[in-house]
Order: structure tokens, then C-alpha cells, then sequence
């Protein structure tokens, strides 16, 4: 199959449904941080990109969120000609430029405070980290508090960066500043917004 026809494929079926289901389950994955919104496969983005992280980048970006790739997505000409096609989202020239990154191998990639962290007056201009994980439950524990969770939660995501527990408290402390993370696993979608607090189990 050549880049032309694998760009054209594997997008959303019924587009305007499709793209409000995904960002209604981002939205309540946000406002409930630590839990996972299941999601149905509404896409088939050229490997390596997952189902869910291809439906995520479908449903949020447009020709204004510039979008940057990791190492990974940057390599394969398909990913970037499927993600033009059914965007229209530039490719942002650096992690600073971005709306959203996309991130297929998590625990490579760059510091957080890389990305663009937004301004006093425009918090929203940072940038929505969308990491691709193989599920909740295999990597370091992390005890979730803060809005949208009664007490605590706590999920586990697989191929996390290392230290990025103590990335995520400097995240913290840059409020309103800060990146939001959205986890995209086989099942379905977590977030990690920026005013969620994150401690080791072990703290």
C-alpha cells in the first residue's frame, strides 16, 4: 500500500460522532483524573501510532494546534501524511511551538518544561502531551489527589519517564503554567491535568 492511499485510510467513519465521543471521553477523563474513559477503536493510524492516541490526535487537532512528534512518528513518511490528512495540523517545528505532542515512546522523551508551558495571561497556549502507554497497571504506582478526585486514586502507567514524579510537582509548581497529559491505552483514555498532585506510593 503506498503513503497516498494509507494517508487517506483508517480515519474516522462517521467523523462529526466519532470526534464527539473521543472528546467527550477526554473531557471526563480530565475532569476525573485517574480514571480511564473507554473508548471503541474509531481509527486505524499507520503503526506506530495506537488506535486510541490516533483518535485522540482526529477529535483535538486542527490546522491552529500545531503538533509535534516524537523521535518515533517523526521517521515513518505515513504517520505524518495520515495526520496532515485527517488534521490538516501542522507539524510544529519545535516542543516549544506545539498545542499538542504526540509521544509514541514515553519514557524517552524530552523534560517536561521542554514543552510550551502556556503564559500568566494565556495558561491554555501550553501544551497537551498525548503519550501513548501500554496500560495502567504495570509501571510505578502514583497517588493521585487534587480536583475532580473525592479522596485519592492511583493508576500505574506503563513506559513513564523516569523522575517523572518530580517533573510533574514542577509542573505543579508553574500553575496556571503547565502542561495537562493525556494517556492513550488499548482500552481507553486517562489525563493527568495540571492541577492534579502526584506522590510516589513509597512517599
Amino acid at each position: 500500500m503506498d503513503i497516498a492511499t494509507q494517508a487517506i485510510e483508517g480515519g474516522f467513519a462517521d467523523p462529526v460522532f466519532d470526534a464527539q465521543t473521543v472528546f467527550r471521553a477526554v473531557m471526563d477523563a480530565m475532569a476525573q483524573p485517574g480514571t480511564l474513559q473507554p473508548l471503541p477503536v474509531f481509527a486505524r493510524p499507520p503503526a506506530p501510532v495506537s488506535a486510541t492516541a490516533g483518535a485522540i490526535a482526529l477529535a483535538l487537532c486542527d490546522n491552529d494546534t500545531p503538533l509535534w512528534l516524537d523521535l518515533v512518528l517523526q521517521a515513518p513518511a505515513a504517520v505524518k501524511s495520515w495526520l496532515g490528512f485527517h488534521t490538516g495540523a501542522p507539524l510544529a517545528h519545535t516542543p516549544a511551538d506545539a498545542h499538542f505532542a504526540l509521544i509514541a515512546t514515553p519514557a524517552e522523551m524530552m523534560a517536561l518544561d521542554g514543552f510550551s508551558q502556556g503564559t500568566q495571561d494565556y495558561p491554555d497556549r501550553s501544551t497537551t502531551l498525548i503519550l501513548q502507554v501500554s496500560d495502567l497497571v504495570s509501571g510505578a504506582p502514583l497517588l493521585l489527589e487534587g480536583p475532580g478526585i473525592e479522596t485519592t486514586a492511583t493508576i500505574a502507567p506503563a513506559q513513564m519517564p523516569r523522575h517523572f514524579v518530580e517533573q510533574w510537582k514542577q509542573n505543579n509548581q508553574r500553575f496556571p503554567r503547565g502542561v495537562d497529559i493525556i494517556l492513550a491505552t488499548p482500552e481507553g483514555v486517562a489525563c493527568l491535568p495540571r492541577t492534579t498532585r502526584i506522590k510516589t506510593m513509597e512517599a
